[in-house]
């Protein structure tokens, strides 16, 4: 290295995420960053080692040589920190940290399981992580996930809350100056706000291009909760899950026939860890009412 100069855990993260995906944006997906960010932060990490790893082509970047023979080592720095970060979070035994959306995160506040999880454990805190971003739970980045979609992480695991369906839904003012459709035919005569969530397949977008591929886009999002906002602001209508409740919201076409399951996930390498386990445990004598968080 020049200078002598080190490097951290996160310039191995930039590096791993481009290695895996053999694309900027991909990598910056995965991270939930900006292109930029990724290619700055490679450049940066090639400038301290005094080598290139990453060449760019007619048809996009490709790992050099070295890139592909440092590829390995990469991911066994990776692993060697997330089994140190799991250990050292199994030794905090005072806070709970979950994470979910700010929508189910705003409803479990309101809600009062927040209050009986601490009467129930009161050596214990518990900490919502809010967060459109899937967090690594393998690094600490929270202990439980409220998550949807299905599990793609083999090292997680955990138990099914609900199947949540969605629904299309407008703002009292868009419809007031606009109508409301009665049927999926009607969208292609609207405007819609569209979501091209980067940490999901966002089913609601995929229906959405399916039945009204014309129609016109008001507002494309990045996150869920972007569009939520467009939507309440009245820009224009959109399918959501249908746990969305808002006085500000009408659900102007019901059950659309998709749904998306909700999970309480977890890593399996923290699963009997005191803390997890109290929360895991928590949820399960409850269950009925985390349903009602996310699909009631």
């Amino acid at each position: 290295m020049q200078d002598g100069l080190m490097f951290d855990w996160n310039d191995l993260k930039y590096f791993l995420a481009f290695a895996r995906t053999g694309s900027m944006l991909a990598a910056a997906k995965a991270l939930g960053v900006h292109q930029s960010t990724v290619q700055r932060r490679l450049t940066e990490f090639e400038d301290r080692l005094g080598q290139r790893l990453v060449t760019r082509h007619m048809t996009g970047y490709r790992l050099t040589a070295l890139g592909e023979a440092l590829r390995r080592s990469a991911i066994g720095v990776e692993a060697s920190v997330g089994a140190f970060e799991r250990d050292f979070s199994a030794l905090k035994t005072d806070v709970v940290r979950v994470t979910t959306t700010g929508y189910v995160a705003d409803r479990m506040r309101n809600s009062p399981l927040v209050d009986a999880f601490h009467s129930r454990n009161p050596d214990l805190r518990l900490e919502l992580v809010v967060s459109d971003r899937c967090l690594d739970l393998a690094r600490g980045e929270a202990d439980l996930a409220i998550r949807a979609g299905e599990p793609t992480d083999d090292g997680l695991v955990g138990r099914k809350i609900a199947d949540v369906p969605w629904a299309v839904y407008a703002a009292r003012s868009y419809i007031e100056r606009h109508g409301a459709p009665r049927c999926p035919e009607d969208i292609k005569r609207h405007f819609v706000v569209t979501c091209d969530d980067p940490n999901s397949e966002c089913p609601g977008t995929t229906w959405l291009r399916s039945v009204a591929p014309r129609a016109k886009v008001a507002a494309w999002c990045d996150t869920g909760s972007e569009q939520v906002r467009f939507v309440r602001s009245g820009a224009g209508l959109a399918p959501l899950l249908a746990y969305k409740r808002d006085d500000e919201f009408v659900r102007v076409i019901d059950d659309i026939g998709i749904a998306t399951p909700f999970y309480l996930l977890m890593h399996k390498d923290l699963k009997r860890t005191p803390r997890v386990r109290a929360f895991a445990d928590f949820a399960a004598s409850e269950f009925t009412a985390f349903r009602a968080l996310v699909a009631g």
